[in-house]
């Protein structure tokens, strides 16, 4: 090996090395594939502005909606693997499309590097006041016995939606045959079930607590391992016997496959560093949202067990996705 070429390896060594130590040297983007204004947007702003704070480069969400969230999932599995363009989205993106629809543009897992799972949004079972139920099982025991007659009628956001997959595992929990209706967003359903139209419901917690607490709608229990602080009196569904009732959504940042090892060791470290963060911590915790750090395998795992989860579900409930 002459003088000249190790030089010259010695150069270019030290130039990846100054390349990868130097990032970020620039803007940083983080895709939101939703609209403007909600969880998903709120928690990306908040995480950028924060990371901007540790970088000292700007940090710009970018909101890029449509097609269920695939649009803007398939651009950022697409980008150059610089760490200059992230994504933040919640399990639509990662478990959920990729369980119930025959293809999607993207591969879950090996189009992204995950750097890591920041905030779960568990979701409440809720009941029009005059439904002559107090409990899940109550509401279990019900739908069985109004099975003859098509079911208790729920209300969702449409097919494949959390409260769609939610209501179908209580619906097969309860061994009771349901009737999903479907809604544009949370108000029309909050606004149904205070009228009466369906008898059941379910929604975020950040969407119908302020209605549960005012005695509109009573909410029965709520998803994840622990109780919510806006529903601090709702109980799990594990503590009200229904364990299998588990579906909580969540939110997870990515960049692009092949984004540089020493790139994504940055941002994995900086993103723990900011989910410690006590304010961070309320801020999310106000969206009822709970905060969290899962770093890249556990991400992965949770991708893996929610599409193998999802897709048992679906198939047992006819649920597809075109």
């Amino acid at each position: 090996m002459t003088a000249k070429f190790c030089s010259a390896l010695l150069a270019l060594t030290f130039a990846t090395a100054t390349a990868h130590a130097a990032y970020p040297d620039q803007a940083i983007k983080i895709v939101v594939p939703f609209t403007p204004g909600g969880a998903t947007d709120a928690v990306a702003r908040l995480l950028a502005t924060k990371m901007a704070g540790k970088f000292g480069q700007p940090v710009i969400v970018e909101n890029r909606p449509g097609a269920s969230t695939l649009i803007g999932a398939e651009a950022v599995s697409r980008a150059k693997p610089d760490g200059y363009t992230l994504m933040l989205s919640g399990s639509t993106t990662y478990s959920v499309l990729p369980a119930l629809k025959p293809s999607v543009p993207y591969d879950p897992v090996r189009s992204f590097e995950h750097i890591g799972i920041v905030a779960k949004a568990p979701v409440v079972l809720l009941a029009q006041n005059a439904l002559p139920a107090a409990t899940p099982k109550e509401a279990a025991e019900l739908a069985r016995r109004e099975g003859a007659n098509g079911g208790l009628m729920y209300g969702t956001f449409g097919p494949g939606s959390a409260p769609h997959l939610t209501g179908e595992m209580f619906a097969q929990a309860a061994g009771a045959r349901m009737t999903p209706v479907p809604y544009k967003g949370s108000a029309q359903l909050i606004t149904a079930l205070i009228g009466g139209e369906i008898a059941l419901a379910v929604d975020t917690v950040s969407a119908s607590a302020a209605h549960a607490r005012a005695g509109k709608i009573r909410a029965l229990a709520v998803t994840g391992d622990q109780r919510m602080p806006q529903l601090p009196d709702v109980p799990t569904f594990a503590e009200a016997g229904m364990p299998d009732v588990s579906f909580v959504g969540w939110y997870g940042l990515v960049a692009p496959a092949h984004t540089p090892t020493q790139v994504m060791h940055t941002l994995n470290r900086v993103v723990a560093e900011i989910m410690q963060d006590e304010q961070v911590r309320k801020n999310v915790s106000d969206l009822s949202l709970n905060p969290v750090f899962l770093p890249g395998q556990a991400f992965r795992e949770q991708i893996a067990i929610e599409i193998a989860t999802f897709g048992a579900v679906a198939q047992r409930a006819g649920i597809t996705l075109d």
